[in-house]
């Protein structure tokens, strides 16, 4: 019987990927994978760091599987991505039943560690497997934390993170990339491919710099081939990743380089039969008017920015080692408006970053005023354990001032949200049907069917086809808005227009008024 296996992955896109890539190898290995946790061979929790809220959530998930690794001693539990670069050995002495800890730098190990687990089994005395590097908290000769038998630790570590090479890079996490592998059980319509690894920026609150490691930027021809893949399996909608992914510049072994526009265009013109591209996330400074050329010329490039601002003031954006200023930010947001008035930008805010005042909260206000963003994520600050800001400034702001700031952003931007929805009513817009809203209710469907006998008959008669079930889709505009309408099951994954009926908030209604473009 093949082994099962359960992934939950907490955090951005990029963990997504990870897991997706991770799960793909897995599978070439012949595991199976499962829904539910209960039922798994193997557990493995792909975490972040960014958030102190989704590490409390693997904590808690670890806390749960204790009492199941007592009743199911051969059950293996492992801990990748974020944290596990972040507190690295430590959690063995948290949670000694966790079995595997693999950073992101390491994940290429991850399918190796996995089989070596489950073939020596936890219940098997065993030794260490991978162990090449310790991780920033440790230094390389400490044996303190020495790892337990039949425990294994893939971590990049602080010494191998700034001192490993472009070609190494290449060498191993290139090839997890480059190992993308699709079934036909995978729904593909959408995809992530990675372009760029890692970040440069050290932002003060940040810890990315420190668990994904410095920026490596991917070949463009392996880039293009990966995404050929998909579509050939299907995909319409590919999303390029990049923790400040406009940074992309790839110098060839000739001396010759591909910009971050320059690469737009050359997988736009691959690429043909792809709808639609788009990427996240772009950082203000050094955005070039290329890449905003790029954007207006090649029409299947979607009009949408992820460009966090973090701030509306100058001093708190130089403690936050930001790089520009609020007038360098407005400027690029105003050139991008000027080559496509139509774009659309969303952001992201911290409030109650150390030292901040009420006057320069109100700068943030108002910046989110003048700006009128299609949405911003707003998030209180919080020390992140392995930053910069953790040690050098007190996080003086009181948490009661930090909920105010951050309920009064909130209302600001969900006021403009709604004006700016209002005013899409009666026009018509291209979707991507991303499937069914999750307004709605499971259990109210489950009923429907009882009402209407389904179940009682299902002996006599088979049931209808669920994919021609008529519900609530959800959708995104080439403006990444979320648009719902009524519509059957089947037309997940395609693209079609709808013509806007009604706003709430940053939701829009609509119908359809066209049948879905063809692949």
């Amino acid at each position: 019987m093949p082994k099962k296996l359960y992934l939950e992955t907490f955090g951005c896109q990029m963990n997504v990927l990870d897991s997706e890539l991770v799960l793909g190898q897995l599978r070439a290995q012949g595991f199976e994978s499962t829904e539910e946790r209960d039922q798994a061979d193997v557990v493995i929790y792909n975490t972040c760091s960014v958030r102190e809220h989704a590490e409390q959530k693997v904590w808690s998930r670890l806390g749960e599987l204790r009492e199941t690794k007592r009743e199911k001693p051969d059950l293996i539990i492992g801990v990748i991505g974020c944290m596990a670069e972040r507190e690295g050995k430590s959690i063995f002495q948290r949670f000694p039943h966790v079995d595997i800890l693999c950073g992101p730098g390491e994940l290429d190990k991850l399918p190796r560690m996995v089989h070596n687990a489950v073939v020596t089994s936890p219940s098997v005395v065993g030794e260490t497997l991978v162990s090449p590097s310790l991780n920033s908290r440790e230094t390389e000769d400490d044996t303190s934390v020495a790892p337990t038998k039949g425990r294994q630790v893939a971590l990049m570590g602080a010494t191998s993170r700034r001192s490993s090479t472009l070609a190494a890079a290449e060498d191993t996490l290139e090839l997890l990339d480059l190992s993308r592998s699709v079934s036909a059980s995978d729904e593909v319509s959408q995809a992530y491919v990675r372009i760029t690894r890692g970040c440069n920026k050290f932002c003060t609150y940040c810890v990315v710099p420190y668990t994904r490691g410095l920026e490596v930027h991917r070949p463009p021809q392996n880039i293009i081939d990966e995404v050929r893949k998909l579509v050939d399996a299907g995909t319409r909608e590919v999303t390029l990743l990049g923790q400040t992914i406009n940074h992309y510049n790839y110098r060839h072994g000739d001396g010759r380089t591909t910009s971050f526009a320059e690469l737009l265009y050359e997988i736009h013109e691959a690429m043909p039969d792809l709808p639609r591209l788009r990427f996240v996330t772009s950082f203000p400074r050094d955005f070039s008017d290329e890449a905003l050329q790029a954007m207006r010329d090649c029409k299947r490039i979607c009009r949408y920015l992820h460009v966090p601002a973090q701030h509306g003031n100058d001093r708190i954006l130089k403690l936050m080692n930001r790089g520009y200023t609020v007038a360098e930010y407005t400027d690029f947001l105003g050139r991008a408006r000027a080559y496509m008035p139509d774009i659309s930008v969303a952001s992201d805010f911290i409030v109650g970053f150390p030292t901040e005042t009420d006057a320069e909260f109100q700068q943030t206000m108002d910046l989110v005023k003048r700006c009128r963003f299609k949405n911003s994520f707003i998030f209180k600050y919080s020390p992140r354990p392995g930053t910069t800001a953790i040690d050098r400034f007190v996080d003086d702001v009181p948490e009661d001032v930090k909920r105010r700031r951050n309920n009064d952003l909130l209302a600001v931007q969900q006021q403009i949200c709604g004006e700016t929805s209002r005013e899409m009513i009666g026009q018509t817009v291209e979707v991507m049907v991303e499937g069914e809203s999750k307004l709605v209710s499971r259990h109210a469907a489950a009923l429907s069917r009882i009402e209407l006998g389904w179940e009682k008959r299902a002996e006599q008669q088979a049931l209808p086809d669920d994919s021609e079930r008529q519900t609530q889709l959800v959708g995104r505009t080439r403006g990444d808005l979320v648009v719902c309408f009524q519509g059957s099951l089947s037309l997940k994954g395609q693209i079609l227009d709808v013509q806007v009926t009604d706003a709430r908030g940053m939701t829009l209604f609509a119908q359809p008024v066209s049948e879905p473009a063809l692949a």
